[in-house]
C-alpha cells in the first residue's frame, strides 16, 4: 500500500451543515492501476456566538431595552450579510419571536433560504442614579394589576395550586 500526500482545494456549497459529506470524485485510493475511487470530507460547522441553526433556520438572541419593550421602537439586528432593523411593538415580552422570512441559511439542494428567528430579551437596567430609580419608583407607583396581566394570571395560578 503506497501513502502520498496530497494538498486539495475544496469548494464548500452554500447551506451545507454539521456533519454533511462532500465528495470529491477521483480524489480517493485507487486499486493496483485501476480508477482512483471518490474521497469524501465531513464537514465541521464551528459553533457561532450568535446564531444556531436548525435546517435552514437560524436562530439569535436579542437584548432589548426596557424602554424599548415598553415603548416600542427598533433594534439593529445582525444577518449573516449584514445588519437589518428589527420593529419592537410596545408591550413586548422577555421571549417574543420574531420571525424574519430569508434571512436564515441556503438550503443546499437547491437555491432557497430559511428564516432567521430572533428571540428578544429585555435587558432590565443596571447603575441607575437616584434621579433614574426615583422615577421607575414614580412608574411603580402609578401602575396595577392590569399593566401586569402575565403576573396576574401567575399568581392566579399558583394561588390556585396552593389551595388545591
Amino acid at each position: 500500500m503506497l501513502t502520498k500526500k496530497k494538498t486539495l482545494s475544496i469548494t464548500i456549497p452554500a447551506g451545507v451543515d454539521h456533519g454533511d459529506k462532500v465528495r470529491l470524485s477521483g480524489e480517493g485510493n485507487d486499486v493496483r492501476g485501476g480508477v482512483s475511487g471518490d474521497l469524501y470530507v465531513i464537514v465541521n460547522v464551528i459553533p457561532n456566538k450568535l446564531f444556531e441553526r436548525d435546517g435552514k433556520d437560524l436562530y439569535c438572541e436579542a437584548p432589548i431595552t426596557f424602554e424599548t419593550a415598553v415603548l416600542g421602537g427598533s433594534i439593529k439586528i445582525p444577518t449573516l450579510e449584514s445588519y437589518i432593523s428589527l420593529k419592537i411593538p410596545a408591550s413586548t415580552q422577555t421571549g417574543k419571536i420574531f420571525r424574519v422570512h430569508g434571512k436564515g441559511a441556503t438550503s443546499v439542494h437547491d437555491s432557497s433560504r430559511g428564516d432567521l428567528l430572533c428571540r428578544v430579551v429585555v435587558e432590565a437596567p443596571e447603575n441607575l442614579s437616584s434621579e433614574q430609580k426615583e422615577a421607575f419608583k414614580k412608574l411603580s407607583d402609578q401602575t396595577s394589576d392590569k399593566n401586569y396581566p402575565i403576573s396576574k394570571s401567575f399568581a392566579n395560578a399558583a394561588d390556585d395550586f396552593v389551595k388545591s
